[in-house]
């Protein structure tokens, strides 16, 4: 009986990398830009160059008062991972700002302030010739399902751009193909955001080996 030899090829994972806007302990700026995927959130703070410049996705809360005054100002898209970006992804669906987000009174929206500025971003990235996406409403329930935020809690707190980012990350690219990084999370901003249980889920997932930090 002659013996036969199986030869196994294993298969380098790829590397995806997502970059939030938290201060950097040393410059990463080649991992990052040597990576095959790259996410940045909003209006990207590239830390004097020590994340690097690849961006492949960025993540934007399109319900943010903030965040629309900037498109608007015509240094916006010189940032240059707003620039490199290919595919710009609003994170809350306006059925979901619709349902859960607060809706300004009427002093407010006398002074111009909207609960939903999505079609004011579509139509701003789009005349810069970025791919837009919109995130489906049950990815959004799906993150406040692993986060525990149910019933009336929902009408006060959500999930973050990041958190959002990440789940997206994991949900489309698989363990076997894929070594998801993160850097760059401090964990802390806005009130209506969940940055304790935050952090604790994204810790599971590192002790799992799903995701794991750039030191």
């Amino acid at each position: 009986m002659h013996s036969r030899i199986f030869w196994t090829t294993v298969l380098a994972r790829k590397t995806a990398i997502i970059v939030g806007n938290g201060k950097l302990e040393r410059d990463i700026a080649g991992i990052v830009d040597e990576a095959q995927f790259v996410m940045r959130f909003n209006e990207p703070i590239l830390s004097g160059g020590m994340s690097g410049e690849r961006t492949d996705m960025i993540m934007l809360a399109a319900s943010s008062k903030i965040l629309y005054r900037r498109l608007l100002e015509p240094s916006f898209m010189d940032n240059a991972a707003l620039k490199a970006a290919k595919v710009f992804m609003l994170a809350y669906h306006p059925d979901i700002i619709r349902k859960y987000h607060p809706r300004p009174n009427i002093f407010q929206r006398l002074q111009g302030r909207r609960a939903d500025w999505t079609m004011q971003a579509i139509e701003l990235l789009g005349r810069a010739g970025k791919e837009i996406r919109i995130m489906p409403p049950q990815t959004y329930m799906d993150g406040c399902g692993e986060l525990g935020i149910s019933g009336p809690r929902m009408h006060r707190v959500f999930p973050s751009t990041g958190f959002l980012g990440i789940c997206y990350a994991l949900a489309r690219f698989p363990a076997s193909e894929w070594d998801v990084k993160l850097c760059g999370f401090g964990w802390e901003g806005w009130k209506r955001h969940d940055w304790q249980n935050e952090r604790a889920w994204v810790e599971n997932k590192i002790a799992n080996d799903r995701v794991s930090l750039i030191a």
